[in-house]
């Protein structure tokens, strides 16, 4: 049997989920809270402190509760790949292979995979989706050395990052991500059910094993509408820095 705390903890997520609580404004007190909810303010304070563990809300002493995220947001705080962040909204991913066809690769390539010039490496145009709406295109080119793998995996898998570890023991151990909005081209509107020229919102990526070694790099699309992506820092620990645009 579900603790009452627990309840209420998933009931406050969801409300967050909603807006209903927004990013930025603030929670009820705990009196209010242990009122609506009909239980004690440490029950509040319990179902309080598992949202708090999880950065969906931040507090100060004396200060009401402030919200500094969703479940819709995704968190650079840790590498997690599109079917993990959705499983922790509850949310179902979906996946399709568009194309895919081995390339030569090019001087971009070669440099951001750390390959010589002309090596045959896979390039995937996967369509991505929650709860069958489709949210992002992902064109992603694998070094060479894992493309077969890649190439092997059914088409519609919900999650290559959870395959390859199973299959091959994989870990995406780091990423580097840029960020910036572009228009939509006419076959990335007609995949993602948008207006031509809509703004998308483009994260170029790179990952990488422990070991430093690169395994693929993306210039992944979504929709405006589905996602957005939140930074925590901190006076120690910030991993922000400032790049002039392309």
């Amino acid at each position: 049997m579900t603790a009452r705390h627990e309840e209420i903890a998933d009931e406050l997520r969801r409300a967050i989920d909603r807006e209903q609580y927004t990013v930025g404004g603030r929670l009820p007190s705990e009196s209010e809270l242990a009122a609506h909810y009909g239980v004690s303010r440490g029950t509040v304070r319990q179902a309080v402190a598992a949202l708090t563990a999880e950065g969906l809300i931040g507090s100060r002493q004396g200060a009401r509760r402030v919200v500094l995220a969703s479940r819709r947001s995704q968190s650079f705080e840790e590498l997690r790949s599109f079917a993990q962040w959705a499983r922790a909204m509850g949310r179902e991913a979906t996946g399709h292979v568009v194309e895919q066809s081995y390339r030569p690769a090019t001087h971009e390539d070669a440099a951001r995979l750390q390959l010589p010039l002309r090596t045959p490496v896979l390039h995937v145009l996967r369509l991505r989706g929650l709860d069958g709406d489709p949210v992002l295109l992902e064109r992603t080119v694998y070094a060479d050395w894992i493309s077969p793998a890649v190439e092997s995996i059914d088409p519609d898998c919900p999650s290559v990052t959870q395959r390859l570890y199973d299959e091959t023991g994989l870990v995406f151990a780091y990423g580097e991500h840029i960020i910036d909005a572009v228009a939509c081209g006419a076959r990335d509107a007609g995949l993602l059910r948008v207006r031509r020229t809509s703004p998308l919102l483009r994260v170029r990526r790179v990952t990488t094993t422990r070991e430093g070694r690169p395994v693929e790099w993306s210039d992944d699309r979504y929709r405006p509408d589905a996602v957005t992506f939140s930074v925590h820092n901190s006076i120690g620990n910030n991993a922000l820095s400032r790049k002039t645009a392309d």
